[in-house]
C-alpha cells in the first residue's frame, strides 16, 4: 500500500499572517493568498492593532484570531497551537511578499516531503529592502552557519516560510518578537530537518504602511538569541571557547612569570600569578561544565527528535484523511 500522504498542493493548507497595524496592507495580502491558493484556509491573527487591520481583515474574508502578548514571537506561538492543517504557509501581513511563489513552494515541500521550505528575498528595489538590513542579514545567517556547522539558507531572517505539519507541532516556539525566525531555522538545523530554500520577489511595502522592525534593538535580540541557542544545543563547543580563550589569556600573562622565576627563583607579581591560577582553573570549570551539558544536550535532543518523528508530516497517519 503507497505511503505518499493524500494532499494536493491546494488541500488543507492554512496561510498564517501575523499583524500589527497593517490596515493598509492585509485586504490586498488576503486576497493575493486567496488568488494563489484558493482553497486554502487564511488566517490573520491581530497583535493589539490599533487601527482598522481586524475589521479590513474580516471584510478580506479571513478567519481573525487574537494574541494578547505583544511580539511577533508570542503571535506565531499562538497560531502553530490553534490552527491544524497539513501544510502551513507563514507571510508575514506588509504586502512585501509575492502570494504568487506560494504554490511552488508548496509543491516543492510536498514533491520533496520536506519540513520546511524558506523564501529567500530577492529585491530589485533598493527602497524595499535597505543596504543596512542586507548586510545584517547577511552578517546573522553567515554567524548562525558557523555556530552550527550548516550553511544551508542564505536568508535565514525571512518571513516567508511554508511548514509541514510535523515542523509546527514539533516547534517550541520560545522566541518573542522578531527573533522568531532565527528560532525557526535553529529547530530545522539542530534535528538535521530535510529543508530547501526557494528565491521569491520581494517588494515595496503598501503605501501608509509602516515597519515595525527596529535594526538595532532587533538585531542585537537575534545576535544574542543565537548565542544563547549555541549554547543550549552546542554547549562543548561553547564552553570550549571559553576554556581556550581562559588557558591562552593565562598563557600570555603567565609565560613572563615562569621565565622570571627559572631566571631569579621569584615571583615578583603575585596579584598577576594570582590571576593567572584563576583563568586556569576557571578554564577547568569551563571544560567540565560544557561536558556535563553536551551530555544533556543530547538526551534533549534525542527526546525532541523522538517527538518530531512521533508527528505525522501532513497531519494525519496512514489510513487517515486530511485534515
Amino acid at each position: 500500500m503507497s505511503m505518499e500522504p493524500n494532499l494536493t498542493p491546494e488541500s488543507s493548507i492554512a496561510v498564517l499572517i501575523p499583524c500589527f497595524n497593517e490596515s493598509e496592507a492585509i485586504a490586498g495580502v488576503v486576497a493575493d493568498f486567496r488568488k494563489a491558493l484558493p482553497t486554502a484556509d487564511i488566517h490573520v491573527y491581530d497583535n493589539n492593532s490599533s487601527d482598522d487591520t481586524v475589521a479590513v481583515a474580516h471584510a478580506a474574508g479571513a478567519h481573525v484570531g487574537y494574541e494578547r502578548y505583544q511580539g511577533k514571537g508570542h503571535v506565531v506561538r499562538r497560531m502553530f497551537a490553534d490552527i491544524d492543517a497539513g501544510v502551513y504557509v507563514l507571510v508575514d501581513g506588509d504586502g512585501t511578499y509575492d502570494a504568487a511563489s506560494a504554490p511552488r513552494m508548496v509543491d516543492i515541500l510536498l514533491q520533496k516531503r520536506l519540513d520546511m521550505v524558506v523564501g529567500s528575498r530577492q529585491h530589485t528595489q533598493v527602497s524595499a529592502y535597505r543596504s543596512g538590513h542586507v548586510l545584517g542579514n547577511r552578517m546573522l545567517t553567515w554567524l548562525l552557519g558557523t555556530l552550527f556547522g550548516r550553511r544551508e539558507m542564505s536568508d535565514i531572517l525571512t518571513g516567508y516560510r511554508v511548514f509541514s505539519h510535523r515542523f509546527v507541532k514539533s516547534f517550541p516556539a520560545l522566541a518573542t518578537g522578531f527573533e522568531t525566525e532565527t528560532e525557526l531555522t535553529v529547530h530545522a538545523l539542530e534535528l538535521h530537518m530535510p529543508v530547501d530554500e526557494v528565491e521569491t520577489p520581494y517588494g515595496l511595502r503598501a503605501e501608509g504602511s509602516a515597519s515595525k522592525l527596529n535594526t538595532y534593538r532587533d538585531g542585537l535580540r537575534i545576535l544574542f538569541l543565537m548565542l544563547r541557542l549555541f549554547e543550549k544545543e552546542r554547549p562543548l563547543p561553547f564552553y570550549g571557547i571559553l576554556f581556550a580563550g581562559c588557558w591562552l589569556i593565562a598563557l600570555v600573562l603567565g609565560i613572563p612569570l615562569v621565565l622570571t622565576y627559572l631566571e631569579t627563583g621569584l615571583v615578583p607579581r603575585f596579584p598577576t600569578a594570582s590571576v593567572v591560577v584563576g583563568l586556569i582553573l576557571l578554564g577547568f570549570v569551563s571544560l567540565v561544565a560544557g561536558m556535563i551539558s553536551d551530555s544533556v544536550a543530547l538526551g534533549r535532543r534525542e527526546t525532541k527528535r523522538l517527538f518530531y518523528l512521533s508527528v505525522p508530516q501532513f497531519g494525519y497517519r496512514r489510513g487517515e484523511r486530511a485534515r
